[in-house]
């Protein structure tokens, strides 16, 4: 059986649930406010990775496997450095990418495959620095290539800017 996280509660933990349950009924801004802080200094302090499994050097990501010095991430497998992805597999150097494959030094990217240097794009496959396309494949900076004519120019690209 899968753990989802959640445990049957004991009726310690259940006359606590309650306990706390009453308490928070009655509380004020200032004691919201107070409490709501403290929960997060816990959990930014917390850099633990619960639910993953052989990552390395990762900060506070869940459910990743085989990741490496990534942080806040969730669901993703193989990818290097990335901060604040979820359900990304391969990707290296990106932020807030959300189900992309193979990207390099993305952001903000949604259902996307083999980008560089791209920024807010969905949908599209085999883009180099481009910004704001949705459903597009083989561009670079926005103008579209033959599939034969993009690795080529791409290929010069990432000698030229060091980019493995």
């Amino acid at each position: 059986m899968k753990d989802n996280g959640t445990r049957a509660p004991t009726p310690e933990s259940h006359e606590e649930e309650q306990a706390a349950r009453q308490a928070l009924a009655t509380v004020g801004k200032r004691e919201f406010l107070e409490q709501f802080q403290r929960l997060t200094k816990t959990f930014a302090s917390d850099p633990g990775n619960p639910g993953s499994y052989a990552c390395e050097g990762c900060q506070r990501c869940a459910n990743c496997m085989f990741c490496k010095d990534c942080s806040n991430c969730y669901q993703c497998t193989h990818c290097t450095r990335c901060e604040l992805c979820n359900n990304c597999s391969h990707c290296v150097d990106s932020k807030s990418c959300h189900a992309c494959a193979y990207c390099v030094q993305c952001e903000n990217c949604t259902g996307s495959a083999y980008l560089v240097l791209c920024r807010n794009l969905s949908d599209c496959n085999y883009c180099f620095g481009c910004v704001g396309l949705s459903k597009k494949d083989f561009y670079i900076l926005n103008v579209p290539f033959s599939r034969t004519e993009y690795f080529k120019v791409v290929n010069r690209l990432r000698k030229e800017l060091g980019i493995p």
